[in-house]
């Protein structure tokens, strides 16, 4: 890795570093550390746009070194924030980071870069230009467009100050989020609030009790203290835990609304500044989907489940009458959380808990390992030590190629830590794939990501024993990270998952939830952590079959989440007499069976939307090839990996995709995999 600075100072943040010091990164270095890099960047800026020519190295091998340092050095500080999170760090990170936007705002407005990228586009080399070239220099046009470098005077003040204003917006909701899922705990002593839920939940809530001054608790005896972290959170089927988490970041002290609101007039305003009708047609803008098609897909997705979801809740109101319940036809939503996995329990006869034994977390990423290993061929091993990390239960490896040198490197950091962690799981990037920053000037930079998940840590000297949820999302970030780590595209401004359009991101990562069925993949991870005994034949069969249990009502859940995103950044209009939550309940109307509770507030906390169509359609490739005859899915695999894995934001999503699968992407597989064939003609 290319040094970003050679002198001895002693801030970490600016240290010659291969991989970042993040044992010794503090918040006291970050306010010094951030304004010494952008008085760097900033001389260095001057310096291209004094003396900037339309061509490679005068213009984008400048530029990307600008760009990687800045990315590297604020993922650092911006990564510690969703894992170290502190009083301290935030004031810190909230003190410097208008400085950041305002830096950034000037390098995405630097009219003599934008100029020098519309010269090569127009010049007579442009036809011979590779296609990874083109795709920087379109891309490089357009954010510059985005980012109001044709704006003067007035309007782009008043840009400038919206983009500030957004970006301390999104941070305090992040905080808010957070701050509101630490803030909830329940303490519980009576055995019967807690009767029915499983032990290894009981164990974590003891645990919990025990680090909050309860030093007697024991999963057996309590006291134990329940909290909206997400291993504890999908383990709760009490109301007030229902209620508390789709009220989480709506409360007096810690209310998402208003900003919600401030975040869709700014970006109405930062919309109407650079012409486009609505906040909508500046996202699409980047993405392959338009804003028609994005609504097209939906409604036919939505056609295809609304009467399954339908006939979802009449199965789970029938069977709660059958088992004597007194609230069988007016079911509530917790009353739905608890009657839903009772039937699962009966119907496909799984009982998660005792599952979990059968997913140790080393067998399972043994068997994730061995999985690429197969299709990717790659060799993944343990470099504990190689590099400094944040926690001590962080695990750091190594990727080689067949021929055993290294390619890539990850973190995995897997564990939840609800004080400090935000929830969820995520993949980001550290360094990415690049020939500019190589630090030999010879062997391009090798990529290095991150893997958080935030499961079940281990307990009274058991391994990490995990959902079988919690498998398909190690699968799930690993994909993601496969995308940034396996790329061969050595510009670095398209390498990895740079410069891949936003909705084309999921693939890979779906895609690898896929392997979680496949009998030979999954039979290799689940043995249980005690015996070694596989997990019965009988039972994979019965984890198939309930993977399309309520499909209809989980992909409508999706649908809704997509389509309020949509209406919000479409026709919504801030300040007028419908609030977002108003236009919650009317997309509720087509997209819920039932409505959502009037305090219902998901918008508060809501942070992510899925996209399945092209991974499920990925993963049909090696369906057709066999998924029994293992050449021909390594062949595939190896198609994958040349194409959608290698070929990172050097070529247009939907070009890679045809050239792996050889068509253009249909959702029929999605709604094959899901049981929702036929589509409903009316719904």
């Amino acid at each position: 890795m290319a040094p970003f600075f050679t002198d001895d100072s002693p801030n970490p943040l600016l240290s010659d570093f291969v991989f970042p010091p993040f044992d010794v990164v503090e918040p006291k270095h970050f306010r010094p550390g951030i304004r010494a890099l952008i008085k760097q960047l900033e001389s260095e800026l001057v310096e291209l746009e004094k003396n900037v020519e339309p061509n490679w190295p005068k213009l984008v091998e400048p530029l990307e070194k600008i760009v990687g340092k800045l990315t590297v050095i604020w993922g650092i500080v911006n990564h510690l924030k969703s894992v170290k999170d502190s009083p301290e760090l935030r004031s810190a990170i909230e003190e410097v980071q208008p400085e950041k936007v305002e830096f950034s705002l000037r390098l995405g407005q630097s009219k003599p870069i934008y100029e020098a990228f519309k010269a090569i586009q127009e010049s007579k080399e442009w036809p011979t230009l590779r296609e990874a070239r083109k795709r920087i220099v379109e891309s490089q046009i357009k954010e510059a467009i985005l980012n109001g470098v044709s704006l003067e005077d007035e309007k782009r003040d008043q840009f400038n100050k919206i983009q500030q204003e957004l970006e301390k917006l999104s941070h305090k909701f992040e905080a808010n989020v957070l701050d509101a899922t630490k803030k909830f705990e329940k303490l519980i002593t009576d055995e019967t609030e807690i009767e029915g839920l499983p032990a290894t939940f009981l164990g974590v809530a003891a645990q919990t009790a025990v680090s909050k001054g309860h030093e007697d608790a024991t999963a057996e005896n309590g006291p134990w203290i329940i909290t909206l972290d997400q291993p504890s959170y999908t383990a709760i089927i009490a109301r007030g835990g229902f209620r508390a988490n789709i009220t989480r970041a709506s409360g007096r002290d810690l209310d998402n609304t208003p900003i919600i609101d401030q975040i869709l007039k700014l970006r109405v305003e930062k919309a109407k500044l650079l012409g486009y009708k609505n906040y909508a047609e500046v996202s699409m803008a980047t993405k392959m989907a338009t804003v028609d098609k994005g609504q097209e897909l939906l409604e036919t997705l939505r056609r295809a489940s609304w009467y399954p979801a339908v006939q979802d809740m009449e199965d789970l109101k029938k069977f709660s009458r059958s088992q004597g319940s007194a609230e069988g036809d007016d079911l509530s939503h917790w009353d739905i959380s608890f009657w839903r996995e009772r039937l699962r329990e009966l119907k496909y006869d799984i009982n998660e808990e005792e599952l979990c034994p059968f997913f140790s977390l080393p067998k399972v990423m043994d068997g994730l390992f061995n999985l690429a290993n197969m299709l990717f061929g790659i060799e993944i091993e343990p470099a504990d030590g190689l590099a400094p990390v944040w926690n001590k239960d962080v695990r750091f490896y190594c990727i080689k190629d067949p021929s055993g040198s290294p390619i890539a490197y990850f973190y995995f950091d897997p564990y939840s830590r609800p004080s400090e962690k935000r929830g969820g799981a995520w993949m980001n990037e550290v360094v990415g794939r690049s020939r500019v920053m190589s630090r030999d000037g010879t062997s391009s930079r090798l990529p290095i990501a991150h893997m958080m998940c935030n499961q079940t840590p281990p307990i009274g000297g058991k391994p990490s024993l995990m959902t079988f949820h919690e498998v398909e999302t190690v699968f799930h970030e690993f994909g993601h990270a496969l995308q940034h780590m396996l790329t061969r595209e050595d510009e670095g401004l398209v390498s990895g998952i740079r410069g891949i359009e936003w909705d084309a991101v999921e693939l890979p990562s779906q895609f690898m939830e896929n392997w979680c069925y496949h009998r030979d993949t999954l039979m290799r991870i689940a043995k249980h952590y005690e015996t070694g005994e596989s997990l019965p034949e009988e039972v994979y069969k019965k984890l198939l079959a309930a993977r399309t249990y309520r499909a209809g009502s989980l992909s409508l859940c999706q649908i809704r989440f997509a389509s309020v995103d949509l209406e919000l950044h479409t026709n919504y209009i801030p300040g007028e007499s419908e609030t977002v939550y108003d236009v919650d309940r009317r997309i509720c109307e087509r997209t819920q069976v039932i409505p959502p509770l009037p305090e219902d507030r998901f918008l508060c906390s809501f942070v992510h939307i899925f996209a399945e169509v092209l991974s499920a359609d990925a993963f049909s490739a090696f369906e057709d090839a066999g998924l029994d005859d293992q050449e021909a899915v390594k062949a595939t695999g190896h198609r994958f990996r040349e194409t959608i894995l290698a070929l990172g934001g050097g070529k247009s999503p939907l070009e890679v995709f045809v050239e792996f699968r050889g068509r253009e992407p249909s959702p029929e597989p999605l709604l094959r995999h899901s049981c929702l064939l036929p589509v409903t003609a009316l719904a």
